[in-house]
């Protein structure tokens, strides 16, 4: 008799917006494609809001079951929660809701939260309809209880972030060797070209949204200061407000391209010297490919990582985007073009990131999911 094969039912609750970038998403559908090739079964739980990723999440495979965007003036804020307002409800109607779209699954081995809007109150009220919580967070700001807890950043105290908040026999899977790279990542790695001390290329980066429309400044000023013998490569996400006037600034220069909502963001990564980016997860898929970068930190969250790769000796971080000026950027650029030893920070990247974390982390989820823990 041949033994029926177990499928596991795998959900996941996640948000884009304008406001809340699509990096949650972006790293949950590295994930997700990571377990589906496991045969784990993956749908997606998203809120409905200006900027949400639901056509895109479906476009890869997957089922969205669509929350309803909620359009009132304010709601009930969860004080103890410092992003709760990124929820667009308050926490409880969310719970609810997710639980209602939940109940329609015969068996749920696995919910995966990645929303800095949620806390154990909103986990406590789900984890009686999945056999496992698995959350995915950076900030380290509130408790959970969570069956897992996956951080893929690095930070100087990693192994006692969680400590006090999350439960004693919770499993830790953190730093960036679980690094949630999507496969493209790893085959360009094999095709790395030998690096040079000089900055040819440069690649400019700061998410799917943008909100504090970096891209634009730091093009602006790339444009005024930069000579033709430069090639920039400016990448824009599919929820940037400026992308129109980008591309007309980049049609201007013939050393200036413009790239919209790419697929091959790995080919820039391995073809680049230098970048000038935020500090979200671009920071392990440049590190895979031994990209340094000028980091400009666009939220508060990406601040306490952004210091601690900066003391890597890797990336220099200039500061907190509204803080740094045309002078921060030009004279950052001047220094790594002339100071920056491109060939020993490139070798310090590919040492800490090796492109395998999104498949561990699928291993370790899995595992717990069918009890081998």
């Amino acid at each position: 008799m041949v033994k029926k094969k177990i499928i596991l039912n795998i959900v996941f609750r996640t948000d884009a917006s304008i406001e809340i970038g699509t990096g949650h998403v972006m790293r949950c559908l590295t994930l997700a494609d990571a377990l589906r090739c496991k045969g784990a079964s993956i749908s997606f739980i998203c809120r409905k809001q200006p900027g949400d990723l639901s056509a895109y999440i479906e476009s890869r495979g997957y089922k969205v079951s669509l929350l309803p965007f909620i359009n009132q003036a304010s709601f009930k804020i969860d004080k103890n929660v410092k992003h709760s307002a990124w929820l667009g409800v308050d926490w409880e109607r969310d719970a609810n809701e997710t639980k209602e779209v939940i109940k329609e699954f015969a068996c749920v081995d696995g919910l995966i939260v990645d929303h800095y809007a949620l806390d154990k109150k909103w986990e406590e009220k789900l984890k009686t309809y999945t056999r496992n919580i698995v959350v995915i967070d950076d900030l380290a700001d509130r408790q959970h209880v969570c069956n897992i807890i996956l951080d893929q950043n690095y930070y100087k105290n990693v192994n006692q972030r969680y400590k006090k908040l999350v439960p004693k026999d919770c499993v830790s899977l953190l730093g960036p060797r679980y690094g949630l790279l999507r496969p493209e990542f790893l085959d360009e790695r094999k095709n790395l070209r030998k690096k040079a001390n000089v900055v040819e290329t440069l690649l400019v980066f700061f998410g799917g949204s943008d909100p504090t429309k970096e891209t634009y400044k730091v093009a602006r000023i790339l444009a005024d200061i930069e000579p033709k013998l430069l090639r920039i490569e400016i990448v824009v996400g599919q929820s940037n407000t400026q992308k129109s006037i980008i591309q007309d600034l980049c049609r201007k220069y013939s050393n200036m391209n413009f790239h919209y909502h790419v697929n091959y963001m790995s080919r820039l990564m391995r073809e680049a010297d230098l970048a000038i980016c935020a500090g979200g997860s671009i920071t392990w898929e440049r590190y895979c490919l031994g990209l340094p970068s000028i980091l400009i930190a666009v939220a508060d969250n990406q601040i306490e990582v952004c210091e601690a790769v900066n003391s890597l000796g890797i990336d220099w971080y200039i500061g907190k985007s509204e803080e740094v000026y045309k002078k921060d950027i030009i004279t950052a650029l001047l220094y790594a073009k002339e100071e920056f030893d491109l060939i020993n920070r490139s070798k310090k990247a590919l040492k800490i990131v090796d492109g395998h974390g999104a498949n561990r982390a699928a291993n370790e989820i899995l595992k717990y999911s069918i009890g081998l823990n």
